[in-house]
This record gives C-alpha cells, structure tokens and sequence, in this order.
C-alpha cells in the first residue's frame, strides 16, 4: 500500500514514524533496526553532520568535543525557539534544529520504504502550553513550520491521547468507557473515549505541560543540586551577612534544554564568584567543575536512571556523579521520590478529574485506564489512576508506539 502521508510522533523525548498498511500499521525502523529514537542532536564543535538519536547521546558518551542538545519540542512557541546561538561552528537556532532533525527522520524514513513523502501527520499535545492559549496556538505554528520548511508540503495534527486511543481502544472489554492516561517527556494528556465499532468515540481531550522533565527537574534539584551547593549560603563580598546561594543556575541545570546554553564564559565565571564567597566552597567547586567541563547531561542522565530505578521494582535508585568528583553519589529512595513529587502527582490527578469532567462522565463509569508514554511506566501514575478509577482495569498500551500507530490509522481514514 503506497501512501504519500507520514506518521510522526514528535516527542520530547523520543520520536517515531510510521505509515497505514494493508496489514494495519507498519512501523519504519530509522535507527539501528529500532522503531524509536531519541529525540536529540549532536553538532561537532569543528562542524560536520549533525548526528541525531541514539548517536548524539554516543557521541556525548564517548566525550566527543560538540553540541548535546534534547527537549528540543519544550521551546516550541517560547521566544527562545528564534534566537541565533553559536551552534556546530555556526549560529543557527533552535527551529533550524528542529527542521533539521524532521528533515533527517523523513529523509531516513524515505530510503526505507521507497516512498516519497510529501504529508505529515503529526501528533500534538492537547496543549503544548497550560492556561495560555496564545502560547499554545504559537507552538503548533512554529512546529507546522518546521515541518514545511523540512521538506513536507502539508501538515495536519491530531491530539496525541487521541491517537493513542484510536491505537488502543481494543484493549480490555470493548463495551467500556476507556481513559487514555499519556503522560510523555514534556506534557500530560488525556482523553475519555467510547469504542464505537472499529473506531473510538473521542468524548474529551484535556492536558498539561507536565511530564519527565520535570520530574526529573524536581529530583535534580532535591538530591543532586544540593551536592554542587545548592541551599548553601555565601557571604557577602562586602559585610558580614550571609545570603543563600541563588538558584537560578541550579534550575537551569536540571532542565534538559537549557543545558547547553549555561557553558559561556559569563555563567562560569559568576560559578567561579559564587565558591569564593561559599561557605561550603567544595560543594560550589563541583558546581564549577560541572560547568567547566559541560557535565550537564551527564548529570541529568544519572538523575534520570535514579529516578526511574526509584519509581520501578527496585524502589532504589543511585545516582552516581562519580564523573564530577570519583565517590561521588545519591541514594533516590521510593519514599523519597515520592515526597519529591507529590505536587506533580496532584497535578496529574487534577487534571485527570478535569477529563473526566469535560466529559461529564464518573470515574466509577470508567472500564479501563490504558497507560501511555514513557513516564506512565513510573509507578505513581498507576497508583494515582487506581484511586480515581476505582473500577477500571488498568492496561499498557505500547509505551512508546501507540502514539505513532493512531496517526498512522487515523491518516489512512
């Protein structure tokens, strides 16, 4: 079945694309045979190809001088998306980034198959921005965008939950009224269905910027930034009183897309000024080796495998900062995580109660909450959607790919 119209699930944190076959679904492997990729870039510091996926973080890993960059999605319709930085040896922005990286997943999805690929059908959040319309509506343009200036002539969007009903609605007894739980790198959503046959009937979509990110932020900043000063004090370089060290920089490291931009001069050195005057001048030495060396991601790394050993059976995670000073680490306990992130849990449930408000329908009504996204897999969410939903049996859908198989359905029609 020859089609001109690409699948793309765009995500914070991973992509995936796909097209309707006669089979059903056919997902395009674009890298080392898997049907998923990381949705990061790396530039070499002297220039060269960008590399994309699972080889930026390699690159990253084998220390290779250049440009990490993920999350790139959480700038869409935020100012920051078109401003010029030095880049790969040349200044270029972030939609530029984001164009090139779309380019190169269509690019590589048009050798696999043969196809000419001249449509996209594209995910979206529910809102790519909470309580601000204006901001929301400037996002979806500046990623139609991208993807025109990629190469595709036509876009069109479907909310994600929305395609991963269509995806999953066959889970669980098919008379049930169903809750799409997709819960991604940068964003919630939801979304209350009724199988109607071979198709869904979609009775209200609802989401919020939350997702890993921030969960990861909240851990980074309770468990690791402590260890590079954070909560510390200072003194004054005039007088005797003491200041708490600010937390700007702090808050900036433990969010994936401003990590690169923190390694200018400026930023060290205002580091540097900050462990002279620190109390606790080792901690703020780290803080300075981190910045000094781009540990970055590194580091945000390590609070991402803490976190999710912490939220999975193990109810332990480490993480290890060994790279910034040798020894180094933290202990991520289950209870631990929990209190890290009980306002981001109450955010999801308030915005699950509110689906299911739109839709005017029980949570004692509902038959089944299907899970997707790759957070959705950290124990919390389950909880949370148990107590709601106190009669629905919870399923897992394909974390990762039920985004992707929607839009494929829902592009053949």
């Amino acid at each position: 079945m020859q089609t001109d119209t690409l699948a793309i699930d765009f995500g914070t944190s991973n992509s995936a694309i796909a097209l309707a076959s006669e089979g059903g679904v056919r997902r395009i492997p674009i890298e080392r045979g898997a049907e998923t990729l990381p949705t990061a870039v790396f530039f070499p510091a002297e220039g060269g190809a960008m590399r994309i996926g699972a080889d930026a973080a390699d690159a990253l890993i084998d220390g290779d001088s250049g440009r990490y960059m993920r999350a790139l999605k959480s700038v869409l319709g935020d100012p920051l998306l078109h401003e010029m930085r030095m880049v790969g040896g040349r200044r270029r922005t972030l939609a530029e980034i984001i164009t090139d990286f779309l380019a190169e997943v269509r690019r590589r999805a048009e050798i696999a198959t043969g196809f000419p690929f001249r449509r996209a059908f594209s995910g979206r959040p529910v809102r790519f921005h909470s309580n601000a319309p204006q901001q929301d509506a400037q996002a979806e343009e500046d990623l139609r965008a991208c993807y025109l200036a990629a190469g595709f002539e036509n876009v069109e969007f479907l909310a994600e939950p929305a395609a991963a009903a269509i995806a999953s609605h066959g889970l669980g007894r098919a008379e049930d009224i169903g809750l799409i739980v997709d819960i991604g790198g940068g964003t919630s959503d939801f979304s209350v269905f009724r199988s109607a046959g071979a198709w869904p009937e979609i009775l209200a979509n609802h989401g919020v910027r939350l997702g890993g990110t921030d969960f990861d932020h909240a851990v980074a900043m309770a468990h690791a930034m402590p260890l590079l000063g954070l909560g510390g004090q200072m003194r004054r370089e005039m007088g005797e009183e003491l200041l708490p060290v600010p937390p700007a920089i702090y808050s900036d490291l433990a969010t994936w897309a401003k990590i690169p931009f923190l390694y200018t001069p400026k930023t060290q050195r205002m580091a540097s000024e900050m462990a002279k005057l620190a109390l606790d001048r080792p901690r703020l030495e780290r803080l300075v080796t981190v910045l000094g060396e781009q540990l970055g991601h590194e580091l945000a790394f390590a609070v991402e495998r803490g976190k999710i050993d912490a939220s999975g059976d193990k109810a332990t995670g480490l993480l290890e900062m060994g790279f910034i000073e040798p020894g180094l680490s933290e202990t991520v306990t289950a209870d631990s995580l929990d209190h890290v992130l009980t306002d981001k849990r109450s955010q999801l449930r308030k915005a699950a109660v509110d689906t299911l408000e739109i839709a005017d329908i029980d949570p004692r009504k509902i038959g089944r909450v299907i899970l997707v996204g790759g957070s959705s897999l950290m124990n919390f969410v389950q909880s949370e959607m148990r107590a709601l939903c106190p009669n629905a049996e919870i399923l897992r859908s394909e974390a990762f790919t039920a985004v992707v198989d929607g839009l494929a359905l829902a592009a053949r029609g």
